[in-house]
């Protein structure tokens, strides 16, 4: 049985002080319950996160990191350094890590294994621009990216993974794929997941919806029976907002 996941990404948002500041006051408001919760936070709020939310279930991601270990990476974070804080989940292969910094399937396949290695779990995160959603070909080039991003990745492996699906074009810019284009395909990638892995590896593996996930659409997009969560940009900023979410 999947269990629910929201996990809010703040991307470049936010100082330490003012992530603590954050934690403390949605400490405030919320209430444990069967969704799981989780912050993906830029690296220098990690470990104040980790502190502040001890003992409350809920976890802190990292937004990105290397594949290596160690290495000549300026500007890098590994996963041993992410692991050594106690970092639960790391985002990867976000579009705007694909579009701005060079992310390719290889080094999000790459990422997610080095992860799953060093028990963090990921949050793999694939999408279509809206340029390749109007030539009508979202699902080819989304079905290339599952099968890329989890070539080699055995099926005991991957139901620890997370697939947030990101339409590039409802990616902070207000618009929303309505509820039925988004389960349309979350239900795609269970299917393609079911012809990589079988069924009943693909009924384990969690799929999220993210692109301007917002208090009012929340509800409506988690009672598709494909979409187990979210991952939620702008409206993860505010600690009220956020927990209407998670209380969908």
């Amino acid at each position: 049985m999947r269990k629910p996941f929201i996990a809010g990404n703040w991307k470049m948002y936010k100082t330490a002080a003012q992530a603590v500041e954050f934690a403390e006051e949605f400490k405030k408001i919320y209430r444990p319950s069967d969704v799981r919760v989780a912050i993906a936070a830029p690296y220098t709020q990690l470990w104040a996160l980790k502190k502040a939310f001890e003992g409350t279930g809920i976890g802190v991601a990292a937004q990105n990191m290397h594949w290596e270990d160690q290495g000549a990476f300026t500007g890098e974070v590994s996963a041993p350094m992410l692991k050594e804080i106690g970092v639960d989940y790391v985002i990867i292969g976000h579009s705007e890590r694909r579009e701005y910094f060079g992310e390719t399937d290889d080094t999000v396949n790459r990422k997610v294994k080095k992860a799953l290695a060093s028990g963090i779990l990921p949050i793999l995160c694939c999408g279509e621009s809206l340029k390749i959603r109007e030539a009508g070909k979202e699902k080819l080039f989304v079905e290339g990216q599952i099968r890329a991003d989890f070539d080699g990745i055995p099926a005991e492996d991957a139901v620890k993974i997370t697939v947030a699906y990101e339409p590039i074009w409802a990616i902070g810019t207000g618009k929303t794929a309505t509820p039925a284009q988004a389960q349309e395909m979350c239900a795609f990638i269970r299917d393609v997941l079911a012809g990589i892995y079988g069924e009943d590896v693909s009924e384990e593996i969690a799929i999220q919806y993210g692109g301007s996930v917002k208090p009012s659409n929340a509800s409506e997009l988690m009672d598709q029976v494909d979409i187990d969560g979210a991952l939620v940009g702008g409206a993860s900023l505010k600690p009220a907002d956020f927990l209407e979410i998670v209380h969908f």
